[in-house]
């Protein structure tokens, strides 16, 4: 990633695109502090290494995944180093073989496209179709970063208010799964 990074509190005083609008007035509908770096579109984990040091906060794995027949959708939020196994992560859940989901379906259920994956997708799961998984260890975090829906500006938001407002508030429910660092 090249480019500048500009360091804000809360919400831009420039307008923005419609779905990452929407995503700032949610949170400030539920008076959920954030900050918020702006930079050239960040499509990768390592694209947002950068990012995190102006934010201060890791910015988590964000993955998109269904089931072997493409009929349960999953948002995974992980530890952005841990490495992910889908075997592994299968077994916790009981569910047949995960994959990554499409761009498509993403689209459709989450109005995100590959890269921008984040928990403020689930604001547009009005049917409720995507289940939340979380890895336990970003419990123990004080800050999430994630994107507006849009890869071009992420947001540090604490944790406890990502579990406590922004979630329920969406009317998801989460479940919890412990992914090791290990694989084999």
């Amino acid at each position: 990633m090249t480019g500048a990074i500009t360091f804000e509190h809360g919400r831009p005083s420039v307008v923005r695109i419609d779905k990452e609008e929407r995503c700032y007035a949610l949170l400030d509908s539920l008076c959920i502090s954030y900050d918020r770096a702006d930079h050239a579109f960040a499509d990768t984990i390592e694209d947002c290494h950068e990012v995190e040091k102006v934010l201060g906060c890791p910015i988590c794995k964000n993955l998109f995944l269904t089931n072997r027949q493409q009929t349960e959708f999953y948002l995974l939020l992980m530890p952005s180093e841990k490495p992910f196994k889908t075997k592994l992560l299968s077994k916790q859940i009981g569910t047949a073989r995960l994959s990554f989901a499409s761009a498509e379906d993403m689209l459709r259920l989450l109005d995100i496209t590959p890269g921008s994956v984040s928990v403020l997708g689930l604001m547009n799961d009005k049917d409720m179709a995507v289940h939340l998984l979380i890895d336990k260890e970003l419990a123990d975090d004080e800050y999430l970063g994630c994107h507006p829906c849009i890869n071009s500006s992420t947001l540090k938001i604490a944790v406890k208010d990502v579990l406590d407002k922004l979630i329920p508030a969406m009317g998801h429910g989460i479940s919890w799964v412990e992914l090791p660092w290990e694989v084999e």
